[in-house]
């Protein structure tokens, strides 16, 4: 039980970071009414718990990774950094600043996000609220855990999951894989089939058609934030915005 617990967690809140605050509040890849709006705004905040991103401090962050893509500019590029801690430290400090609106971003990256005072600055950024979603989630664990590793290793990083989804996708994802585009940048499409956040490791494709929702481009890769969103299309949750899939041309350079 802790197991599928630990995965369905995971699983859903990279999801809803990939589904909502990445390809929509960042880039607006689909439209939807307002009500269904408020009520996916809701579930990311109830899936994500005491590490809910702000879709507003987390679109300014990922416009400017796009406009400074493994530059000195970039908020989080591996190539300045020592380790992903620091890379994520940083990362933070500048979220905090733009979800709390302590520091103006330049125009072109602010403005068009879903906001929702209460879901977002009373209950997201409240501590109170976190250390509540962490006791739910160490209750869990104390009911149900069979191993005492099972609550030193795997109870934590329910505390801090959206970090280390992101740290997973814009480390991995600017070192590790291979390229089918030479962006200018060191992007890279570092699983095939990227189980592990969804789509968001296919960082060299989306770098390349950032308005594009399917994050997948090869006959062999596959995005399951794109499968989501598309039956999210057909059950007429949503509409798609976006072109569905570019032809892209073959790989540049294999896996390194």
């Amino acid at each position: 039980m802790v197991y599928a617990f630990f995965a369905g967690h995971w699983l859903l809140s990279v999801l809803f970071q990939s589904v909502f605050q990445h390809r929509y509040a960042a880039h607006k890849m689909y439209t939807m009414g307002p009500r269904t709006e408020r009520v996916i705004h809701f579930l990311a905040w109830l899936v994500q718990g005491s590490s809910y991103l702000n879709p507003r401090g987390y679109a300014i962050l990922h416009r400017e990774h796009h406009a400074f893509s493994d530059t000195e500019r970039d908020p989080h590029a591996p190539g300045f950094h020592q380790n992903a801690l620091a890379m994520m430290w940083r990362t933070k400090k500048r979220y905090d600043d733009y979800a709390h609106d302590r520091v103006k971003p330049e125009a072109r990256f602010d403005g068009d996000v879903p906001q929702w005072k209460l879901i977002d600055v009373t209950l997201g950024q409240s501590w109170p609220m976190r250390v509540l979603f962490g006791v739910a989630y160490a209750a869990f664990y104390f009911a149900f855990a069979t191993h005492w590793w099972q609550i030193a290793f795997m109870l934590p990083v329910h505390f801090v999951m959206g970090p280390v989804h992101g740290a997973i996708v814009n480390w991995c994802g600017h070192k590790y894989g291979y390229q089918s585009f030479d962006n200018g940048d060191k992007s890279r499409n570092t699983l095939p089939f990227d189980f592990v956040t969804m789509g968001e490791l296919f960082q060299n494709n989306h770098h390349k058609y950032g308005a594009s929702p399917n994050f997948a481009a090869r006959w062999f890769e596959l995005d399951p934030g794109w499968q989501v969103l598309r039956l999210m299309a057909l059950a007429r949750i949503v509409t798609i915005r976006t072109p569905q899939r570019a032809v892209f041309p073959e790989p540049l350079r294999q896996a390194a």
